[in-house]
């Protein structure tokens, strides 16, 4: 009996060889989602908090408004002008128990009215502990910051009373940071509702004037 050879398939091989392809990927798909999972459950159980900020204090060495017109400006009829140099001390606390926190890319700056009033000011990069509180201490600048006529004759007002409500503002971005796992980044925006007591001085309303505020401010992550 003559025995017939045995022949080469490979089709059956190539089936074999996907089969083994797709099992592979299957599991390292089925294997990232269980971590991403985990991540996820334990970021939910630990329930991370926002950060609170207070404005502490704020040393007003210049805040004042002009109606003359700088040399650069495009001539216009009768505006304003604001010049401020302001000192702010700003304190942040994390709340959370097992969650550090990124801050990066934070701008601060004032504004009046609704009108962004001093230059953004980068703070330092930091990392902050649990429970831990971080300060920073920006000085808000502002030179010949054109305000419209209504801006204008509001702040007039305002200066005269020897009271001007300012909102001092923080963007930027924050991360959480569980264990060795760090978050992406999410947008952080801080508004500190500053009323701010100016008296009226030969040199200028409120210079050189220090603010005790204490004031708590509204944080949205």
């Amino acid at each position: 009996m003559a025995i017939s050879p045995i022949r080469w398939c490979p089709g059956h091989h190539d089936e074999e060889r996907q089969a083994l392809h797709r099992r592979i990927f299957t599991f390292i798909i089925g294997f990232l989602v269980l971590i991403l999972l985990t991540i996820f459950i334990v970021f939910l159980i630990l329930r991370p908090s926002k950060p609170s900020f207070i404005l502490q204090d704020a040393t007003v060495y210049e805040f004042n408004a002009s109606s003359s017109l700088p040399v650069a400006a495009a001539a216009s009829p009768d505006p304003s002008f604001l010049n401020s140099n302001i000192q702010t001390t700003v304190s942040s606390r994390n709340p959370n128990d097992r969650i550090g926190i990124y801050y990066d890319q934070l701008d601060a700056y004032a504004s009046y009215r609704g009108q962004q009033v001093t230059l953004p000011v980068l703070l330092p990069e930091s990392y902050q502990g649990h429970k831990e509180v971080i300060e920073w201490s920006p000085f808000l600048l502002g030179r010949s910051v054109p305000l419209p006529p209504y801006t204008g004759d509001a702040l007039a007002q305002d200066l005269n009373e020897g009271m001007v409500l300012l909102n001092v503002k923080i963007d930027g971005r924050v991360k959480w940071k569980v264990g060795t796992w760090i978050s992406g980044s999410y947008h952080l925006h801080v508004n500190y509702p500053a009323l701010l007591m100016l008296k009226t001085s030969a040199a200028g309303p409120g210079l050189s004037m220090k603010v005790q505020l204490s004031q708590h401010c509204t944080v949205d992550v």
